[in-house]
């Protein structure tokens, strides 16, 4: 995503409808939002991610703004290699 500043600091909050048992995790605090996208793309079960939303500076991000900032080619960190049923599963999106 052109612009944006994947070194500033972020917040993830979880969904607000949601039990904070169900949630998944409550609210968090990173020092950049490069390791907040990582976290809540690798470590966040999907469930958990529906509904959640990052905040950094002013801007929110929802589930698919999160995924495109993990995509995108500017993204700073490595990312964990996709498995074999991820790649089919990708592959099956496109055709």
């Amino acid at each position: 995503m052109a612009g944006f500043n994947y070194n500033t600091e972020a917040e993830l909050f979880p969904a607000a409808i949601r039990k904070k048992k169900r949630a998944g995790f409550t609210y968090r605090r990173f020092g950049t939002a490069a390791e907040a996208v990582l976290f809540a793309i690798e470590q966040l079960p999907a469930d958990s991610l529906n509904g959640a939303y990052l905040q950094v500076d002013e801007a929110r991000f929802d589930q698919s703004g999160i995924r495109s900032l993990y995509e995108s080619s500017d993204f700073p960190l490595q990312r964990r290699p996709r498995s074999e049923e991820e790649s089919a599963d990708a592959d099956t999106k496109t055709a």
